[in-house]
This record gives structure tokens, sequence and C-alpha cells, in this order.
């Protein structure tokens, strides 16, 4: 066990001066499929130059023959002998070693998106969602752990896609750290553009969470799964939120679609999930988050129809390919009330989805050695998998996108989704519920971490953010009652509920005023002493404002500005100068590169006065920048929220739609 002087060693050592032995593959490792060979051999040849750039010449001789192995072998340069031998973690904040408390945070949360109880693919920095990465090697990992861990609160560090360009002079008020991922050229912005401008290692595809350094694994989107499984039931059942008995079925175990069985559980209801990686399925049943394991159809049906006979709360994963589930569940006319998907379709070709009928192992290696072939069985199983879709949906199953580009991917196989008027058959999530009934409001995934790594400071924040989210709905209009009463249902319950995985971490959705009274009685408890250390706060970058998403959240605008992306590249740079202590921003998220421009941020609270106009300056922004974006899209509940904003702050003042006469267009 490494002391915790032998840890700070290593921190501030970065890229080691004497070459550290090779490190072997260790198989039962959870790791990245191969990428497939997209470098000619004059790109392969500046994918190694770059990699070198790391390290001094007189390590070359040796690593060149090693990185190019990789290289073939992985479609990656991972740098895996310069991974490093202690556990990464989220550790308590004064077991890093620092100049900067905000920089140690920094340390921390990122460290949290590598542990291995949260990250997908530790060995290969991806933390969620196949290829979300935190850094592209361990040369840049090493390389920004010294750079936080000896940069001062007069200096910020600046990573291009998880390289650490350098620390520069700056001063205590700006962000410690400006993060970009894949913020391409438009024109670059394809699928294979990835593919080949990460392979030669200049960049990276930060997912949302992943490469900001603010996943807190799966519980970040159990509370939002658990709010659309709940308002999912409701729409079906005419208000009525009792869904014992009721069928949940999707698919998808692995980082952020792990968390769906618990969200099915704590909505009331039978939740299934496919997953063909047998890996995923075990963390998850290990981690308590899947009660039971089926890899044997006749098997399973027999066992869901008992749950629905004896209207159970159960979670149920099924080891194998989703369409074959599908198709079962509609030729045995089983009911399925609610449906969904949530494998990593914003990443089709590349181990984010996979074919029906052919093994795991067999599908990895078409990937990689046979792409179009891979390619064609995807789109093949895509298309079979909606016509099952389709057939029990005509029963009354009710179907959403959960955000995955599910709909997108299955359309452009050629699948029978689309109407006569050229949309989806299917509404995404944020069109039916997420949108109209929380983001139009503010309410999103508002999300807090104890730097002190205790049990005992999350409890007080549970408790704290339950006591004014009551007193905040005392005086709350009928609007939003609604959602304020879920949320304070899902904190009563959280620790019960096991949520925890990695960090010190709890989540709940919040509007502005919840999120900025929230932090403002942290940094209170913070300054005296009922909280030991100081508090991370940051959300999703699935939010009211983070992120512009025409086919997630940004789907129900419907002015046309969908595809634009002003909104989250103004949320970024808003929330850098109004107090944020690091900012984000990113090409690529849940549905996929070129599809999505999404930004975030983290804040360290520390109980002073200047965090207190901190918090009120920038989350106050950070909410209402998307709030006045839903407004004047003409959104009805935005303009509400909108007006209820102003009314509270009179330096608030935003341009209103005026609404147009149907009849005289």
């Amino acid at each position: 066990m490494m002391s915790s002087e032998e840890f700070k060693q290593r921190i501030l050592e970065g890229i080691p001066s004497v070459l550290p032995p090779k490190k072997p593959y260790e198989t039962q490792i959870n790791h990245a499929p191969k990428r497939k060979a997209i470098l000619d051999e004059s790109e392969k040849k500046l994918a190694l130059k770059n990699a070198l750039r790391y390290f001094d010449k007189s390590f070359h001789a040796e690593l060149i023959p090693e990185f190019k192995e990789e290289l073939e072998t992985y479609g990656r340069i991972y740098m895996y002998r310069f991974r490093p031998d202690y556990k990464i973690s989220a550790r308590s904040i004064e077991d890093y070693p620092y100049k900067s408390k905000q920089a140690a945070a920094i340390m921390l949360m990122l460290s949290n998106n590598l542990d291995y109880a949260v990250a997908q693919h530790p060995h290969e920095l991806i933390t969620y969602g196949g290829n979300g990465a935190v850094f592209q090697n361990w040369a840049q990992y090493l390389l920004t752990m010294q750079y936080l861990a000896t940069m001062t609160d007069d200096q910020t560090l600046a990573l291009y896609s998880g390289h650490p360009a350098g620390l520069f002079p700056s001063h205590a008020g700006a962000p410690r750290v400006i993060v970009t991922n894949g913020m391409m050229i438009p024109n670059y912005s394809k699928p294979d553009d990835w593919e080949k401008f990460n392979a030669l290692g200049v960049t990276q595809y930060g997912q949302m969470t992943a490469g900001s350094f603010m996943y807190i694994g799966p519980q970040g989107i159990v509370h939002g799964t658990t709010i659309t499984v709940l308002n999912a039931g409701r729409k079906i059942s005419k208000g009525d939120t009792d869904l014992a008995g009721k069928l949940f079925v999707t698919a998808g175990l692995g980082g952020m679609s792990g968390a769906q069985p618990k969200a099915a559980v704590i909505a009331g209801c039978i939740g299934v999930v496919a997953e063909i990686n047998p890996k995923a399925v075990q963390t998850r049943y290990e981690q308590g988050w899947v009660d039971e394991v089926y890899s044997s159809l006749d098997e399973l049906i027999p066992r869901i129809q008992k749950a629905k006979e004896n209207k159970e709360v159960v979670s149920i994963a099924y080891q194998g390919n989703i369409v074959n589930l599908w198709e079962r569940l509609e030729s045995e006319n089983i009911h399925v009330e609610l449906g969904s998907d949530q494998t990593s379709l914003h990443n089709p070709w590349a181990g984010g989805y996979y074919p029906a009928d052919v093994d795991f192992e067999e599908s990895n290696r078409l990937m990689a050695e046979e792409p179009e072939k891979f390619q064609q069985l995807v789109q093949e199983t895509l298309r079979r998998h909606v016509t099952a879709i389709n057939k029990l949906a005509q029963k009354g199953m009710y179907f959403f996108d959960y955000g995955n580009a599910f709909l997108l991917e299955a359309s452009r196989a050629g699948a029978d989704i689309m109407k006569d008027d050229g949309k989806f058959k299917y509404p995404s999530y944020v069109q039916d519920i997420m949108g109209p009934m929380c983001f139009d409001y503010g309410f999103g995934p508002f999300r807090w971490v104890c730097t002190s790594s205790e049990q005992s400071d999350l409890d007080t924040t549970d408790e704290i953010a339950r006591d004014v989210l009551k007193n905040l709905m005392k005086e709350s209009p009928k609007e939003i009652q609604q959602q304020m009463q879920d949320n304070i249902t899902w904190i009563e319950g959280a620790r019960e509920n096991n949520l925890v995985v990695g960090s010190k971490a709890r989540i709940l959705y919040a509007d502005s005023d919840g999120r900025v009274e929230i932090a403002l009685a942290f940094n209170k408890a913070i300054r005296e002493g009922k909280i030991k250390s100081p508090i991370v706060l940051g959300r999703d970058h699935h939010d009211v404002s983070g992120t512009d998403s025409p086919y997630r959240e940004t789907s129900n605008i419907y002015d046309g500005s969908s595809f634009t992306a002003d909104m989250a590249v103004q949320n970024f740079v808003g929330d850098s100068f109004r107090g944020a202590t690091w900012v984000s921003l990113h090409n690529g998220g849940g549905v996929g590169w070129g599809e999505v421009i999404n930004g975030g941020f983290g804040m360290v609270i520390d109980g002073s006065a200047e965090c207190d106009q901190r918090i009120k300056s920038m989350l106050f922004w950070d909410v209402n920048n998307g709030i006045n974006r839903r407004s004047w899209a003409r959104n009805e509940g935005a303009t509400f929220a909108i007006k209820r904003a102003m009314e509270k702050e009179p330096l608030l003042r935003v341009t209103l739609p005026n609404l147009v006469d149907e009849n005289l267009l």
C-alpha cells in the first residue's frame, strides 16, 4: 500500500525522468474495443511523433516500437507503460499535494472519473459511452496532475482535448482550468474525423461529464431516469404514479446506462435491461444496481410474466442482444407499458451498439477488422429493432428516445421510424417529458461533491438540501409544485437507495432559486464548521442551458434554432467570468460527435463571503441563460419562468417574444 507521502511525490513527479517498466495487459479489466485502422503510413508516423513529444529524446528508441504496436493493436496510443501504480479514486482533498485548494478539488474530481468502480474503460482513460475520455493518453494525465499540484490561484491551466497546454498567468477570480474537447472546424466533424484525429492524438471525445471532470457515477443519471420513468408512467396512467406491475424495457448497462435498473426500482416498476457485454452486466450486479441476471430468454420470459402478475418492483438484466429480447416479447404477446433504449448509438461503429445474432467477441473483431461488414450488420439490426418496437407500440407501448441517437441512427439505417410528414414516429424524452416539465421551468441536474470524501458531510448536505427545498416549496407557484415534491422525495430517500459510486456526491433537479439557496446554505455550513471541507458544485451538461442538441436537450425548441449553438457557447463564456472554478466546452455528447455542442462548469465553495457572491452571480446566469433562450422559442413554461426571474432580479431584462395569431398566418 503506497504511503500518503509517496502518493504526493508521484503526483509531483509528473512524467517520470526514468522510464518505468512495461505493464502487462490486464485481461480482467473492461477494455475499450479496438478502433478501426484509419491512418495511412505517413499519418501513423505523425501519430508516433505526436505521442513522443511528451518524452525526453533518450526514451524515443525504446518507445517507438511499443507505441507503434499499441497503434496497430488497439487503434490508439494509450501509453499503458505510464499508467500509475497507485489507486486512482476520489480521495480526501487533503491527500493531494497542492498550492491551490481549488486545483486540489479538480484533481479529486478527475480522479473520480478514472476510478475502476466508475470508469467504463479505466486503462484507456474512458469514463462512459464507449469513447467519453478524460484524457487521450497517460502522459496527459501525469502532466495535468503535476500542473494542478503546482499551480497557484494566480494561474490558469489550458486543456486542449486532454492535452495540458500549460499554466498561464491569470488572477484569483479567473477559472483555474479551461477545458475544451473535440472543438473542430465544422466541416471536420464527421464520425470518421473523430477516428482519424483521435488516432493522431490531437483531439478527443470528452462526452459531457467525462472530459470535464464532473461525472459522479451512474447516480448522475439515476435521478433523471427516475423522473423520466415516473412522468412517462403519469402520461400513460393519466397522472397516476403507481407503476407496480408495469414493465419498462430498455438496453444498456455501461456507464450512464447502468442507472436504468436502479431508476426503474425507485420509480416502482419492473425494469428489464439488455446488455451484450458480460463484464458490464457483472459490474452492475455486484454493485447492487441489478437484482437478477438472465442469459436465457426461455427463463427470462416466464420471470417477467410472474413479476407482472405479482406486481413486483424488481430490476432484471438480460445478458444478450436487445433486439432478440424485443422480438421475443412481441411474439409472446407480453404487454410492455414503457420502452426506450440507452445503448451508445452516438458511437454506433466503435462499440456503442452490437449486431444481433453475432457474439460479443466476433462483433469486436468485425468492428476492427471488417468495419464495413460490421456497419452493415448494425444497420440490419437497427431495422429489426424498430420493426419489433413498432409492433409493440401498436399494442399500446409508450416508447421514447432517451437521447442516445436511437431515432437518428435508425433513420439513417433505413428503419421504419419516420412518419409521413418526415418527423420521427416516437418522441425524444426531452420533447415529451424533460423539456416542457423540467428544462423550460429551469429544473435540471444540479450536483455536488463533498471533498472530504466522508459520508457524514454527504449526510449533512442531504439534510440541508431537503430543508431548503421544503421551505421553497411553501412559496412555489402551482406550476412547479410537482417538480419540487419529486425532488424532496428523491433527496429523502437518497441514502437509503445506496446511490454513491465513487465520490461522495449527490444530484437533484433544482431550478435557479433552488440551486442558489442550496449552495448558499452549503457555504454557510462550511463557514460554521458543520461541513469539514470545501464542496464542488456542478451539473450535468444535460441541462437547461448547457447544451445545444437538436435531437435531445433542445429537441423541444421549435423556432428553427435547435441547430444553432449560441446558447452553449454563451453559457461557457458567461460562467467563466461569473465565478466558475473551471469551465468546459465540448463537441459531442450523448448523441454523437458533430451532433451537439455542450458546456459545463465546476465551482469550489469554501465558506467565504466571496463564494456567496460567486454562487449568486454564476448559478443565476447558468440557469436563466437557458430559460431565456427557451422563452424566445415561444415555450410557454419558459416564458412563465423568465418573467418570474425578472420579478425577483431587477437587473435582469430579457427580450420576450410576441406571439402571432395563427389565423393571420
